[in-house]
């Protein structure tokens, strides 16, 4: 599924729709779906850029498609953007710690978003902790599924690949530096793929998930994870979202919005063992 050069889709047809149309109509259905922002996105060009993160789910789009449509329809009224940095957990324990893909092309059914090879260097140069290794994102989907939702809207883009399986605070806290390091000078949106708690009843999903977004609202990466520990908060990406509240403060950005929490029992009806999804903003 891995070339040197092309990263071809790996879950088109099961988490999202697997070709052009009928994935354009999916994804036009997350925007006007009751849960989303209710009309579908206009790239604002001159937009006032005020977004430097995102919180997105990364489920199949029948489940969290709505949800995170909410994020993506305020970065299309935000204006263009240069360059994405996606972080996502690494659910497969394949490949390094921390791996960044530092060339190539990752193909969706939509076509082909550009890795920009300078960002990736650069945000290696300023880390110890992160590896160059493709391995760890040939079967890894917290990735992959955001890449149609921003080609829906910017259609051409470049982006850089971040997968975390190590996910401890203290690498979360050097991968956010880096990420400020590097990107400080860039017309940049760092987006965190994180699903929220998993398969718990709903009443109980949804009182832990909002602990632990109320840690994300104060900006305060040490106290997220003593509420995940305190909590047992079974957050996947609870790795890539500190990192972006680590780089958010660094980078000067102080204001975080909850855009939209829903679980899949909101969609499916079935309250018994949901998973939480939620959409944050950060901005200046």
């Amino acid at each position: 599924m891995l070339s040197s050069r092309v990263r071809y889709p790996r879950y088109a047809g099961s988490f999202y729709a697997g070709s052009k149309e009928s994935l354009r109509r999916q994804i036009e259905g997350c925007f006007t779906h009751k849960f989303g922002p209710g009309r579908l996105p206009e790239l604002q060009e001159n937009g006032p850029r005020r977004i430097i993160g995102l919180i997105c789910p990364h489920a199949g789009y029948v489940y969290s498609g709505p949800v995170a449509a909410n994020a993506y329809y305020q970065l299309a009224n935000d204006g263009r953007v240069d360059l994405f940095v996606i972080l996502g957990p690494n659910h497969q324990g394949i490949g390094s710690g921390v791996a960044i893909m530092d060339r190539g092309v990752w193909r969706t059914p939509l076509g082909d978003s550009e890795v920009d090879g300078d960002a990736t260097r650069e945000i290696l140069r300023r880390s110890g902790i992160i590896d160059a290794d493709e391995t760890a994102h040939a079967y890894e989907h917290s990735i992959e599924v955001q890449l149609p939702f921003l080609q829906y809207i910017y259609g051409s883009f470049k982006f850089v690949p971040i997968c975390f399986l190590m996910q401890d605070l203290e690498t979360a806290r050097e991968v956010g530096q880096a990420l400020a390091e590097a990107l400080k000078d860039r017309n940049v949106v760092i987006i965190a793929s994180s699903d929220m708690t998993h398969y718990e009843p709903h009443k109980r999903a949804s009182e832990k998930d909002r602990a632990a977004i109320n840690a994300i609202l104060q900006f305060d990466e040490e106290l997220f994870y003593s509420t995940l520990e305190s909590h047992n908060v079974t957050a996947c990406g609870y790795g890539p979202i500190a990192s972006l509240i680590v780089a958010s403060k660094k980078l000067g950005f102080k204001n975080a919005e909850l855009l939209s929490y829903k679980t899949s029992g909101d969609i499916t009806g079935d309250m018994s063992a949901v998973v939480g999804y939620a959409a944050v903003a950060i901005t200046k």
